[in-house]
């Protein structure tokens, strides 16, 4: 498990990046066939990202499961980074061959993803008493003070704290 970090904190992003939010769903679950092929074509693809992070432009993701399936939000250098990777990535291309050919259209398990580009300075999360995650995983972690004390102020607008803010540890 990973470390609570005490306080409040946010990201600091250097440049623009992206936002990929991709995952399956299991539309029928007797279709196991169907959708343990999926499911077991996510950890290579994942395994690819993580040994080649730097080559690849794939900053970090974080990972959720629910009674349906996986979503996954991944944090990229730029929407070039992700398209190479999709286009030529030879996991992904498995994978992505596998389920056109196997799956198709036949509604058993679904894919889906979303693709955010974020300009530089367009962006504001807060992390109070958390583990490094999402952006401040992907990106710096630093403390939700000064000017980053409140999102209106850590999206460089002005902004006073609705209520006082504790002091960090």
């Amino acid at each position: 498990m990973s470390k609570v970090i005490p306080g409040r904190y946010t990201a600091h992003m250097e440049g623009s990046f992206v936002v990929f939010v991709i995952g399956f769903r299991i539309n029928k679950w007797w279709a196991v066939h169907k959708w343990l092929p999926v499911m077991n074509a996510m950890s290579p693809m994942l395994q690819e990202l993580y040994r080649n992070k730097e080559e690849l432009g794939f900053m970090d993701g974080t990972y959720h499961f629910s009674g349906k399936g996986l979503t996954l939000i991944q944090y990229w250098r730029s929407f070039e980074h992700l398209e190479h990777y999709a286009r030529h990535g030879a996991n992904h291309l498995k994978a992505w061959r596998d389920f056109n050919r196997k799956i198709g259209t036949g509604g058993d398990v679904g894919i889906f993803h979303e693709t955010y580009l974020v300009p530089e300075g367009q962006y504001e999360c807060l992390y109070n008493n958390m583990p490094r995650f999402g952006l401040a995983k992907a990106g710096a972690h630093v403390p939700a003070t000064g000017r980053r004390e409140t999102a209106s102020r850590r999206l460089g607008r002005e902004g006073e704290p609705a209520v006082p803010t504790p002091p960090n540890p």
